[in-house]
């Protein structure tokens, strides 16, 4: 217990030139990255890496880039900025293979932030909701730090942690970052209402967070025996639990446990998973390993996207050029359900943006990245229906996608596509 310490005394243990990584989304360790931030006077040419975070960033204003440089595994919101202003970078990796970086010594790591629940009578702490690839970076940095938080919830799986891994421990008492849920379009259900249709009894379930994903949950209170094996989810699958709809008990593997790498959403959330033995917390490289994903027969993958173009690709990182967020596991999930028995790869996404702009494109912005091609999408969805791409030509897939975008725009895009084509 004499490992207890305050932020600024555990962040000393940074130096500069040191590359950091941090605990992701919901489990975000702030306090320590803000005592790290008012050590920048200090130093110099410190890298912090980490996948999206939720909270203040406040390493990541550009005014300290003598100090700190971020390198994002996926970009979030609060430190998207950097990559234009010059002191963050962007590198593109699956989840599933996000551990093996810190493994193989591609990135090697000084020190790592994680936050956990206090200690146990054994002294054991829980990763809690985040698992992602905080036990890899565990294992190979030279020093860890943890905020222990008293409203982190206790986790089974692989997220058990124990006190004599931990250098330093700071305690702290504040809630954990949480998303309440937000009410749902009348276009979103329509979409929900078309995923719903496409799952079968018996189903095993990938879907992440946000009005689409609950959306298409909120549809499924009347199907038996589903499955959860997912990257992450959040507050839509508590009352399919509770009521008995997913049970995880056709799964291919980890049969009757709801599989997860992390979690974010209301408080009910983390009371639901606190001491929870049905939610699994695997490392990413397990829940997110497309041989693993396989095994479960019916595996439905649900994703989402920033444009599809006509003939299927999906860029899902990009607006044209400008990152802005990143590969995650939606490929190891699409790819995971093709080859599931009786699988499906779903993209699921509104035939508009906010600006009536079509997400439907004749092709994709110049410099836009494809994430996942046009050879491993089953299945896009709009409000304007299903577009079935499997086994299509190019042909016959524009035609399929044309559908489903927004009426005003289906004429243009299809001229669009096949200018360009003849004019080759």
């Amino acid at each position: 217990m004499n490992k207890f310490v305050t932020a600024a005394e555990a962040v000393k243990m940074v130096q500069s030139g040191n590359r950091v990584y941090v605990q992701a989304a919901a489990a975000t360790p702030t306090v320590l990255t803000k005592a790290l931030s008012e050590r920048a006077s200090e130093l110099r040419n410190v890298e912090i890496c980490h996948l999206h975070t939720e909270g203040d960033a406040p390493y990541a204003n550009p005014e300290l880039a003598a100090s700190f440089h971020v390198n994002s595994f996926f970009i979030g919101q609060n430190v998207r900025h950097t990559l234009k202003a010059g002191n963050g970078s962007y590198t593109p990796v699956f989840l599933s293979e996000l551990p093996l970086l810190f493994r193989k010594k591609v990135v090697l790591l000084d020190v790592v932030f994680i936050q956990v629940s206090p200690p146990d009578l054994h002294g054991y702490c829980s990763l809690g909701v985040s698992v992602e690839a905080s036990i890899a970076a565990i294992e190979n940095a030279k020093k860890v730090i943890a905020q222990v938080n008293p409203n982190m919830p206790r986790t089974f799986g692989d997220g058990i942690i124990h006190i004599s891994k931990i250098d330093c421990l700071v305690e702290v008492n504040l809630p954990i970052y949480a998303h309440d849920v937000a009410p749902f379009t009348a276009a979103e259900e329509k979409i929900g209402t078309f995923i719903a249709s496409l799952i079968e009894d018996k189903s095993t379930l990938q879907m992440g967070i946000g009005s689409i994903p609950n959306a298409a949950l909120s549809k499924l209170i009347h199907h038996k025996n589903l499955g959860l094996h997912t990257e992450m989810f959040s507050d839509g699958v508590i009352d399919l639990i509770e009521k008995g709809v997913i049970n995880c008990n056709s799964k291919g593997i980890f049969q009757g446990r709801a599989l997860a790498t992390f979690l974010i959403g209301s408080k009910r959330l983390y009371d639901f998973v606190h001491d929870n033995p049905f939610i699994e917390m695997k490392e990413s490289s397990i829940v997110n390993d497309t041989a693993r994903i396989r095994k479960n027969p019916r595996m439905v993958a649900i994703n989402s996207a920033i444009e599809v173009d006509v003939t299927g690709q999906v860029c899902a990182d990009s607006i044209g050029a400008k990152m802005y967020s990143g590969v995650g596991g939606q490929m190891d999930f699409i790819r995971g359900a093709s080859l599931s028995e009786g699988g499906k790869a779903i993209i699921a996404l509104p035939s508009i943006t906010k600006n009536g702009d079509s997400r439907i494109v004749p092709y994709l912005k110049q410099g836009a990245g494809v994430v996942t091609t046009r050879s491993h999408i089953h299945y896009v969805i709009t409000e304007n229906g299903i577009a079935d791409l499997y086994g299509k030509s190019l042909k016959q897939r524009v035609n399929e996608l044309v559908k489903i975008a927004h009426p005003t725009h289906q004429e243009r895009i299809e001229k669009a596509y096949f200018d360009l084509v003849n004019s080759l």
